[in-house]
């Protein structure tokens, strides 16, 4: 609890995953990926509770091991590739209200997050109230300008690639640009149950994070980064 708001964390972790099987079990520094994300809730000294949403029993185990609570087994139709994040949360909030467990905000983090610590947890918490805000989203600086992007014809051509002009300028001579990494979103739940989302266009600000801290594992590539990192620590 912070300034009498309470706030409910939630690792969603299902057990199946299409580019890196298994992924929220993978281990990282000798422990599973889950464990990251339930630990950093738990440290927090703003969240009241830490709660994981899985389908899978292997993931029930170790969730409890870790000191989360898992009040429920996710229902398979919510456990697809192509399930989107807001249903989960959704099923989540509504069992949790019907359950007679009302918070304020929700704060989700999402097991692929590995270096999110309860620092930027309570860091993140403390501008969310002391700015009255609705939400706060983790952003990242952007490793390289957008300018110097382009798509390409199926024949891989790049006749018209280069034509902005924009080659030719140095990186720093660029706009700094920023994109959400996955890592921290916090969310006022009345407004999610409202409108069905947690992207919100109003009252909601960036929550800025280094790059290191913003990794987000998805792939083998991502998860030999994050594997290397952790072992240097």
């Amino acid at each position: 609890m912070f300034n009498m708001n309470t706030f409910l964390g939630v690792v969603p972790a299902r057990g199946g995953s299409v580019r890196l099987p298994r992924k929220n079990l993978l281990e990282l520094n000798g422990e599973p990926l889950i464990a990251t994300s339930i630990k950093a809730g738990l440290k927090s000294k703003y969240i009241d509770e830490v709660i994981v949403s899985t389908d899978d029993l292997e993931i029930i185990d170790v969730a409890k091991r870790y000191g989360a609570d898992v009040p429920f087994r996710r229902p398979e139709y919510l456990a697809q590739h192509d399930t989107k994040t807001i249903d989960v949360i959704l099923h989540t909030l509504k069992y949790m209200i019907a359950s007679g467990n009302i918070f304020e905000y929700l704060v989700l983090l999402q097991p692929t997050s590995p270096f999110r610590s309860a620092r930027h947890i309570d860091a993140a918490v403390e501008m969310v109230c002391h700015e009255n805000l609705d939400s706060v989203v983790g952003v990242t600086e952007l490793e390289h300008p957008v300018e110097w992007t382009n798509l390409l014809p199926p024949n891989n051509s790049m006749d018209d690639f280069f034509c902005s002009g924009s080659f030719e300028k140095r990186s720093q001579e660029f706009p700094t640009r920023y994109r959400i990494n996955g890592a921290i979103y916090i969310c006022r739940i009345s407004r999610i149950l409202d409108e069905g989302k947690i992207f919100f266009s109003s009252n909601t600000k960036a929550f800025i994070m280094d790059r290191k801290s913003s990794i987000d594992i998805d792939t083998e590539f991502d998860y030999s980064i994050a594997s290397c990192l952790s072992a240097s620590r």
